[in-house]
């Protein structure tokens, strides 16, 4: 967890506190680019070489979530701190999908379970393509490990 906080693409801490803003968890130098066309703000870019590990401008995102759906490698994320619960919006491309105030499993980066989540919105717009972005609400300190959802038992 603490190499990924130290990714170009992670936001600090002071960011995370002021409201939404996206995650890039991405840590291979592979030739990819959406999450940065898909950011309307411009706060992501790759640069030249188009392998270089893309970089978050938090000051510039809005935490919109586009770059979720756009990342082919599931590696992007929507991160808000509420209260003392957190969102976390993440992509989700199987079916059935959940529906907002669902009750669902959170899991970890390695699929273990994190416990209960509420699902709070499902967003899925033409210009997401099959890649639906899922936001559930989970105990603060899942905010950096909740990063899938399975449905509830």
């Amino acid at each position: 967890m603490t190499e990924l906080r130290r990714l170009p693409g992670y936001p600090s801490q002071a960011r995370l506190r002021r409201g939404p803003v996206a995650a890039l968890e991405c840590g291979q130098a592979i030739p990819c680019d959406p999450c940065a066309a898909a950011c309307p703000t411009g706060a992501i870019t790759v640069g030249e070489p188009i392998t270089n590990l893309p970089v978050l401008d938090a000051e510039r995102c809005q935490g919109c979530g586009l770059c979720v759906a756009a990342c082919p490698g599931m590696a992007v994320f929507v991160l808000e701190r509420v209260g003392a619960d957190a969102l976390v919006s993440l992509p989700y491309e199987m079916l059935p999908l959940p529906r907002a105030g669902d009750r669902v499993g959170a899991l970890d980066r390695r699929g273990r379970s994190l416990g209960g989540a509420d699902v709070v919105r499902v967003l899925r717009p033409p210009a997401f393509g099959r890649c639906a972005v899922v936001t559930v609400r989970v105990a603060a300190k899942y905010l950096h490990r909740a990063r899938a959802v399975r449905p509830a038992p």
